[in-house]
Parts: C-alpha cells; sequence; structure tokens
C-alpha cells in the first residue's frame, strides 16, 4: 500500500475523530487569539451570541449525519469505486488529482457563495450568516439548516462531477472549516503579516469587508479559503470604506440582542423582505 492509499484508509476510518480534533484545536486558538489581540470592540456579550451560534454548529452537524451518514468522505469513495467524474477518466496520478481537486472544491464553494448573494430566495437562507452583529470565530460556523443541506447537495455534486479523492475532499472539509473559523477570527494580525497572508489564504481583515453593512462591501470577498477568486473574478476589495475599527458589521435588518437568539435566527428567512443586498440588485452604489 503506497504512502496516499495509507493516508487515505488512515484518515478515513478516523474521519470523525479528526475533524473533531482540528475543529475544536483551531476554535480554541482563533478564541484565545481573540481574547489577547481582539481587532474590534464587541458590540454585544459574547452571552448573548454564542449560546444561538454554537448551538447551530451541533444542529447542522446532527442534521448531515442524518441526511448522510457517511459523509462527503463515503460519498467520495462511493464515487471512486465506479470511477465517477474528471480524474479517473483523465487518469490523473492520485497525489496531483487531491491537489487539484481540493482547489476545484474551493473554487466551487466560491461560485457557491456567489450564488446564495445573487438569487433572492438562496440570500434570504444566507443572510442568517450575515445577521450576525458582530465577527467572531463563532460566526463562521453560523448557517441556516436549509443552507447547510444546500451546500450539502451541491458538494456532492460537484465531488461526482470531478471524481475527487477521499483524502482531497477530507483535506478540503478540515481546511474549509479551519480558514471560515480563522478568517471570521476578530483577530488584530500586524498588517505587513496580513498582507503576506492574503496572498495565499483569506485573513480576518480581508473577510470582515464582506460582512460590512454597506451592500456594495457584503457583495465582495467571497472567498472563505484560498483568496484568488476574489481577484480572478473581479469582487476583491481590500479594505472597508470606514476601516476596521470603526466600520458596521451585519445588515440593516435584525440589529437587536433578541434576533441573536436561536429561534429568531431560524425564522429569519421567513420575517421581513430580502432586503437591498442581493447581487442582482443594482440600486446600492460600488
Amino acid at each position: 500500500m503506497g504512502y496516499t492509499e495509507a493516508m487515505t484508509q488512515f484518515l478515513t476510518d478516523n474521519e470523525l475523530i479528526v475533524r473533531l480534533i482540528a475543529f475544536f484545536s483551531v476554535l480554541l486558538v482563533v478564541a484565545g487569539a481573540e481574547a489577547l489581540i481582539p481587532r474590534r470592540a464587541l458590540r454585544f456579550s459574547r452571552w448573548v451570541r454564542w449560546p444561538s451560534n454554537i448551538t447551530i454548529v451541533f444542529m447542522n452537524s446532527i442534521l448531515v449525519r442524518l441526511i448522510l451518514p457517511m459523509a462527503p468522505i463515503g460519498f467520495a469513495a462511493y464515487a471512486a469505486e465506479r470511477e465517477w467524474g474528471l480524474m479517473p477518466q483523465l487518469g490523473v496520478p492520485d497525489g496531483l488529482a487531491v491537489l487539484l481537486c481540493v482547489v476545484l472544491l474551493d473554487m466551487a464553494i466560491y461560485f457557491q457563495h456567489v450564488m446564495v448573494h445573487a438569487v433572492p430566495v438562496l440570500w434570504r437562507l444566507h443572510r442568517m450568516h450575515h445577521a450576525d452583529t458582530d465577527y467572531d470565530v463563532t460566526t463562521g460556523a453560523r448557517f441556516h439548516p436549509i443552507e447547510i443541506v444546500l451546500s450539502l447537495g451541491i458538494k456532492l455534486s460537484v465531488i461526482a462531477l470531478i471524481g475527487a479523492p477521499m483524502l482531497a475532499v477530507l483535506i478540503f472539509e478540515i481546511l474549509l472549516n479551519a480558514t471560515a473559523m480563522f478568517n471570521h477570527g476578530n483577530i488584530a494580525l500586524p498588517l505587513g503579516l496580513d498582507r503576506v497572508l492574503r496572498l495565499f489564504v483569506v485573513t480576518p481583515d480581508m473577510h470582515r469587508v464582506h460582512h460590512s453593512v454597506l451592500p456594495a462591501e457584503t457583495n465582495s470577498n467571497f472567498g472563505f479559503n484560498l483568496p484568488w477568486w476574489d481577484r480572478l473574478f473581479g469582487t476583491y476589495k481590500a479594505q472597508p470604506e470606514a476601516g476596521h475599527e470603526a466600520m458596521t458589521i451585519g445588515l440593516d435588518l435584525f440589529r437587536e440582542p433578541d434576533d441573536q437568539r436561536l429561534d429568531r435566527m431560524l425564522v429569519q428567512p421567513f420575517r421581513a423582505e430580502a432586503g437591498e443586498y442581493a447581487v442582482n440588485r443594482r440600486d446600492w452604489d460600488g
């Protein structure tokens, strides 16, 4: 058994424990950095926001396991047995296939992110993520369960289409969770370090722009992991207009403390109008 096969087997057999260790390790490191070097003062206490945000994470994790017990990694194994997708059909070597598929999966997530901003009915689902009036590590996992199910379906389709190996899917899942927590961190990185890092990964200052209350800034910097797609497709914005300390986080809706309650978060897609944020609305400046 080669190295790639052995690593794939190990990670597949221990997928859940590997993901849990990665999740909690990054969560603790980022939360610790937020306490030591915060970028912004929080509008609301963590006690107002964190219980709902963290509960959503566990709800979504359970939901995904109930809908697809074998998870995307298991689906990748199922697809590989049947030689579905681009990589097997082209005979791409295993190592290169893993690298290419991690990049392609990340690009797919970028386009998915643009899509949920562009289609008003999908924006209603996604805006729960943006309705957090503060920006910290828990914001990175705050997504409506219906959006999580939609995202799962898209992810499985992409896995089947490109023939992503199990190892690529697992690496991508771990990287996506880790970088989402990192780039939503309320962390004051040195500006010089931020300039270098954002050439290779989406940084907190880069992604924070995307959580601005201004629609023209909300509809920029869609990347979660790799920063290249925003530059390539013209959606990159280097800094917020008001600066990071003064910018307003969130939406013009759902700004009260009660809106951070779990029950109100779950019904947000069915409350109020879609608003002025969807990409296909052109009545905002920017």
